[in-house]
């Protein structure tokens, strides 16, 4: 990749995670495209959803998602899906980051334009949520899908015409709407950029009570004594052995990943329990990776031309 060029990391999701030519049909309308590369595809059958990581220059980024995004609202009927992971759209969430050359502020205008092209274009409702957040309270994913698709979907037609309630209908309704409600088929799609992008880090245990991985999810995650910049629940994956403290991880630069990966066994030896693994959903930024190794090893001046592959970069 050029070095004049800019470069955009996107993080998508959409809502589902269990049928093949769903996923198919939505991910391959980001391929073959110039200035765009597909980096990976993560579906989730508990959760119900596909994590999507993609790069590209502005422009064909901006397309390729649209495209995407697009697909999701034709294949995806939200009163027919479930999941156990948070979401109130088909496409849920299309959340972008600068990864070479590009500002957070060009992130910005790209993921507002985005909202409204992918509006105009399919009449979904948008939320602009993190640095496009319209208010505080929606800067949090959380609040903007505090309910979730069926909760905040019949709040809204709820107290749409409720006089009495509305300051909370103004501070719930979605920020680009035709109607000022949700999607019945689609929900809504929530559009964002901001400064680090998301990372997501599952940690096993030997054990299947998954109220001990909740336990352990609760002393990690910042609103109830952990880090700040994580979240974190417990939970059991069918298709594996054990249970899951399911950590998304906002500022890994900060909080590094060994240092919840360590957190969590120190909680887990409370319960007479073991890590047995650990695994990543998705890629990783190298310097990510490279903080890890530095601790695990106590490498001291380490350099990250230290390694061989970076010399390969253009």
């Amino acid at each position: 990749m050029s070095q004049e060029k800019q470069y955009i990391l996107a993080v998508p999701n959409f809502s589902d995670g269990r049928r093949e030519d769903v996923i198919e049909a939505v991910t391959g309308e980001l391929k073959g495209i110039e200035g765009v590369k597909l980096v990976s595809v993560e579906p989730e059958h508990d959760f119900n959803r596909t994590v999507v990581t993609v790069i590209g220059e502005p422009a064909p980024l901006k397309e390729a998602l649209i495209k995407m995004a697009s697909k999701s609202i034709e294949l995806i009927d939200m009163r027919e899906q479930s999941g156990t992971h948070p979401r109130i759209g088909a496409q849920d969430t299309i959340p972008l980051f600068p990864l070479m050359n590009a500002t957070v502020e060009e992130c910005v205008k790209l993921a507002d334009e985005i909202g409204k092209e992918l509006h105009e274009k399919t009449g979904v409702p948008i939320f602009y949520a993190a640095d496009n957040a319209t208010t505080e309270d929606r800067k949090a994913l959380a609040f903007i899908r505090k309910g979730q698709y069926e909760g905040l979907r019949d709040l809204l037609k709820e107290i749409k015409d409720d006089a009495s309630r509305k300051d909370e209908y103004e501070s719930r309704k979605p920020d680009l709407s035709t109607d000022g409600l949700l999607s019945d088929k689609s929900g809504a799609t929530i559009c964002s950029a901001e400064a680090e992008g998301l990372t997501a880090y599952n940690v096993f245990l030997n054990t299947e009570d998954v109220d001990i991985a909740k336990k352990i999810a609760k002393a990690v995650r910042g609103p109830s004594g952990g880090f700040s910049t994580t979240r974190a629940v417990g939970i059991k994956f069918p298709e594996y052995q054990g249970v899951v403290v399911s950590v998304n991880m906002f500022d890994c630069e900060n909080t590094p990943v060994y240092r919840v990966f360590e957190l969590v066994k120190q909680e887990a030896a409370r319960y007479g329990i073991a890590v047995t693994g650990s695994e990543l959903v998705g890629p990783i930024k190298l310097a990510y990776v490279v903080n890890s190794l530095e601790y695990y090893l106590g490498l001291q001046g380490f350099r990250i031309d230290q390694i061989l592959e970076t010399h390969l970069y253009d």
